[in-house]
């Protein structure tokens, strides 16, 4: 069987985590070895960076943070998504490239053409087969977030506009690429989001 790469994006609090979840154990149950990740994070060193990056005090200016994830990127597609990919294993990951279009291109006015190039190169120009966007307006999914804002990580701990300018770009992105991408309504029920992303993911499997 031929390997399988899957993405998950939205702004935060859009569901991600669970849908990837509720995917992940469907595909178990069909007989597929799933490889479960993030960004940044996934590897050792990609924990490393992404405590420096969303965690650590003091400015980081936008392209040293584009740059940190654009190297946790590189690392960990060679070292642990390819690798999985050539052995036949289905991916699904938490953030990628997309992530870095949206919130370092857009939202820190870095450009997201610069931005998606800059990610492509690190990764040897290797894209998702399917993008799952669970599309939630900015305040909505900072509601769903838990805790208080002084406990947000450096990108949830921006203002409202930044996550608008973050979605706004999402939905640009997937109105260019529409054959990968799946775009859902967030503030859908659960059940109902999870049966529409089996299903589509079920007609790339075949």
């Amino acid at each position: 069987m031929r390997g399988l790469f899957i993405t998950f994006e939205g702004g935060d609090g859009s569901g991600k985590t669970t849908q990837s979840e509720l995917l992940v154990e469907w595909l178990e149950k069909q007989g597929r070895t799933v490889l479960t990740t993030r960004e940044p994070g996934g590897t050792e060193l990609g924990e490393e960076l992404r405590e420096i990056v969303l965690h650590s005090r003091g400015h980081i200016t936008p392209k040293s943070e584009a740059l940190i994830y654009a190297a946790d990127r590189a690392h960990h597609i060679a070292t642990k998504v390819r690798p999985a990919i050539e052995r036949g294993e289905v991916v699904v990951q938490d953030r990628y490239l997309d992530s870095s279009v949206a919130y370092q291109g857009a939202a820190r006015g870095l450009g997201t053409q610069e931005v998606r190039r800059i990610s492509l190169w690190a990764v040897d120009q290797l894209l998702p087969d399917l993008t799952i966007l669970l599309d939630l307006d900015e305040n909505s999914g900072l509601a769903r977030l838990p805790g208080s804002r002084t406990r947000f990580d450096r990108l949830e701990a921006e203002q409202s506009e930044f996550h608008r300018v973050v979605r706004s770009a999402y939905l640009e992105l997937a109105a260019t690429e529409p054959e990968r991408f799946l775009v859902l309504d967030a503030t859908k029920p659960i059940d109902q989001l999870s049966e529409q992303i089996r299903t589509r993911v079920a007609s790339i499997l075949g």
